[in-house]
């Protein structure tokens, strides 16, 4: 069996498409509750930590909701980070933004010795194989009546992602690349992430939603996907350019076929998935 190599990630190539990218997040945002930090009624600013902040440009959204907050960056690509920094300092409303190096996987809130009013991921969890597994670690750290609050897409079963898959385990890459990049049950179902964080005491709002998004220029699906699902793939070919141009023509016949291209762009159907998990107060009330 091959191991998956750990992405290369290429902050310009994934903010290509920022704006689409931003907009599950924000909608995410909008349905997060008051924090218990915070504002004129809270003695002290909100703390927030962002898991998997890649190039940071969400991160400093952040800072719009919660003017005066201290939020921190997490990730675990020394390239995204470095983006990121470029964001880092004081914020117009007197909060703080920072970033620092932590792998999802392996994140526990406790060695930072911090409570966490908001704990937020957008678009990463789905790279951390089994990480329902630290929801609990995740709750234990945040104060009475904060909130996790995350969102990972749902379209492992798209064309994008099954070509994909498909491609990497056929004759001629299947000893190269080792057949599928990521597990389409790495991320659960909603009514899944509900029933475990309900478990854990929680207040949870979870639900699921299919952007249609149109994409623009030329194999813009191709465009799309070399910054997020085909990282591990053009990771595992970087020191081969031949093998590497090969295998994208291959993929951008298959992805034209499957999205063709119509008179004002190319449609792109992302179905994402979303969680806001409220721990309950300290009277015990969610």
């Amino acid at each position: 069996m091959h191991s998956v190599p750990t992405p290369t990630w290429d902050p310009q190539q994934y903010l290509r498409h920022s704006g689409h990218r931003s907009r599950p997040f924000l909608d995410l945002l909008h349905r997060v509750p008051a924090l218990p930090g915070g504002g004129a009624r809270s003695a002290r600013p909100a703390r927030i930590a962002d898991l998997g902040c890649g190039p940071g440009k969400v991160t400093a959204l952040l800072a719009d909701r919660w003017p005066d907050a201290h939020i921190t960056g997490l990730d675990n690509s020394a390239e995204m980070l470095a983006e990121a920094d470029r964001l880092a300092g004081p914020t117009a409303g007197g909060g703080r933004l920072d970033f620092r190096p932590a792998d999802a996987a392996h994140w526990d809130p406790a060695a930072d010795g911090e409570r966490y009013d908001l704990i937020v991921s957008n678009a990463a969890l789905q790279w951390v194989p089994g990480h329902a597994g630290s929801f609990p670690a995740w709750i234990a750290a945040l104060t009475p009546g904060g909130a996790l609050a995350f969102q990972v897409p749902g379209n492992f079963t798209s064309p994008s992602h099954t070509l994909l898959a498909g491609l990497r385990a056929s004759p001629r890459w299947r000893e190269r690349l080792g057949g599928s990049a990521r597990a389409a049950d790495g991320v659960l179902e909603p009514a899944r992430y509900l029933e475990l964080l309900a478990g854990l005491g929680c207040e949870v709002d979870a639900w699921e939603t299919t952007y249609a998004q149109l994409l623009t220029g030329a194999d813009p699906v191709l465009d799309w996907v070399k910054g997020t699902a085909l990282r591990p793939t053009l990771t595992a070919l970087a020191d081969d350019e031949e093998a590497r141009e090969e295998f994208l023509s291959e993929y951008r016949d298959l992805l034209r076929e499957a999205y063709p291209a119509g008179p004002y762009g190319t449609v792109f159907p992302f179905r994402r998935i979303f969680v806001v998990a409220r721990k309950a107060s300290e009277g015990g009330e969610r």
